[in-house]
């Protein structure tokens, strides 16, 4: 067994085993180095999403966007569950937490609510010219941002819940040139590596030994995200929140926004209403009858 993080899922159907390796006994990440087995400076990336599963969703005039005036926005479920891990980790082996966003200053709300919970620190991208970033040019913009920063371990969720696109994290660690590991739901930090299990297709995990620094996206159910308390809000009001624009990052106007994007959204629109059921009705002999000239009918049979 690779690592041995036999006690995070036992009995995975099935196991698969690799090992990556990618530095020696130190890493380095804008220059400034580290020794395995210290305390863990950890990055969480972090997106506001509006909340609409409850909510009457529509498509505005521009028919790339919905409307969002009536909606409530927080945090995405499955960036909980990435802070929620960061702050485990540091509260096993201490550190620093820091919480960076692409988004408005409406984002500041999510963010002291995180910061509440025992994130230490928070970064807001804003900019009009970030507005209409696709997965690539955000992951673009994060890395501008992380390049400045040091951290030890980079975590993302697993999707955003508003576009379900899961392409951030490991577009981010590719433009970082981090090893990374996606859809990951348990982690322990052993020896300076992390001893990760991951969720494949078909209800099978995969084991991986990842040297670090390291990107991950975080599965929702790793964990149980705590909530914040009334002293933990209280001081989170009085906590700075940095806020950087592209001038702050090493990065042009092409590499960002609509420039910056490898794809373009050319229309948004509900999935259009299918016809009811048939419903047969009558004698299980006559149904059966009547269902079989159906499937006749339809080439199935």
């Amino acid at each position: 067994m690779v690592g041995g993080p036999s006690t995070l899922y036992p009995r995975p159907s099935i196991l698969f085993f690799r090992r990556f390796t990618i530095n020696d006994s130190q890493y380095t990440i804008n220059g400034s180095s580290h020794e395995r087995g210290k305390m863990m400076d950890i990055v969480v990336c972090v997106k506001q999403v509006p909340l609409t599963a409850e909510a009457e969703v529509t498509v505005d005039d521009s028919e790339r966007d919905i409307k969002k005036e009536r909606l409530v926005f927080d945090v995405n479920e499955a960036d909980n569950y990435a802070v929620e891990e960061a702050l485990l980790l540091t509260e096993k082996f201490g550190g620093t937490i820091t919480l960076i966003t692409l988004g408005p200053d409406s984002a500041d709300k999510m963010l002291r609510s995180l910061l509440a919970k025992g994130a230490h620190e928070a970064v807001r991208l804003t900019d009009l010219r970030f507005a209409g970033s696709d997965a690539y040019a955000t992951a673009k913009t994060l890395s501008g941002a992380l390049k400045g920063m040091k951290a030890d371990l980079i975590l993302t969720g697993c999707y955003a819940s508003d576009d379900g696109y899961s392409q951030v994290g490991a577009t981010l660690a590719e433009l970082l040139g981090l090893p990374h590991a996606s859809l990951v739901t348990g982690l322990e930090i052993l020896n300076g590596k992390a001893q990760i299990e991951r969720e494949l297709e078909g209800g099978t995990h995969e084991l991986l030994e990842i040297d670090l620094p390291a990107v991950l996206t975080i599965q929702t159910g790793i964990n149980e995200p705590r909530y914040a308390s009334i002293l933990g809000l209280r001081k989170a009001m009085n906590k700075p929140i940095q806020v950087l624009s592209l001038s702050d990052l090493e990065l042009t106007e092409s590499e960002v926004g609509p420039a910056g994007s490898r794809t373009t959204l050319e229309k948004l629109f509900a999935p259009p209403k299918g016809k009811g059921a048939q419903i047969l009705t009558g004698a299980p002999e006559e149904v059966s009858a009547e269902l079989a000239e159906i499937f006749r009918e339809r080439g199935v049979v």
